[in-house]
């Protein structure tokens, strides 16, 4: 996934300034893409070079309003149904667990603890924008729910996963 696809996909529900879109991606996007203010903005200036978005309107400092365009909303479909999504092959955290024989056995269950209390951090603030995301009925709430759901269980499954290896060690 890119960033292009993302905003083309936010842009495809409606016109949006920068600022907006940054709101929605932290209470949406940010668990599946997070996306900085100033990458947000640079993709924003090269959508509009590319001619899949337009500015439809400008107003007090600077903000601009963009619109995906017919080219962007087609980019946006090849993309949803013709490219294939890539397969994440590495994990940096699994990488270490192999190597954990390395360290003292404490420290070993330490690291599988924090990986734990990270999968539990990530999992709250999910639970902390459900009721946002449950709560609209437009395209990315509903499709939200299902892309929500998938991070919460992935969440628990890590937590539960990162408990069970701890007990492993001795």
């Amino acid at each position: 996934m890119s960033l292009r696809h993302a905003v083309l996909g936010l842009l495809s529900e409606g016109p949006a300034s920068g600022y907006d879109l940054m709101k929605t991606f932290d209470v949406s996007l940010a668990n599946v893409w997070p996306a900085t203010q100033s990458q947000l903005y640079s993709e924003l200036g090269k959508l509009a070079d590319a001619g899949l978005v337009d500015v439809v309107s400008e107003g007090p400092r600077g903000r601009k309003e963009y619109a995906i365009t017919q080219e962007g909303l087609a980019e946006l479909r090849h993309w949803v149904t013709e490219v294939e999504p890539t397969q994440v092959r590495r994990s940096d955290m699994l990488l270490r667990v192999f190597f954990l024989a390395q360290v003292s056995p404490e420290q070993a269950r330490d690291y599988l603890r924090r990986q734990a209390d990270e999968a539990a951090k990530d999992l709250e603030h999910m639970e902390s924008i459900r009721e946002f995301v449950e709560s609209g009925a437009d395209n990315l709430s509903v499709y939200g729910r299902l892309a929500l759901d998938y991070g919460m269980r992935l969440a628990r499954a890590q937590k539960e996963w990162a408990g069970w290896a701890e007990g492993r060690i001795h």
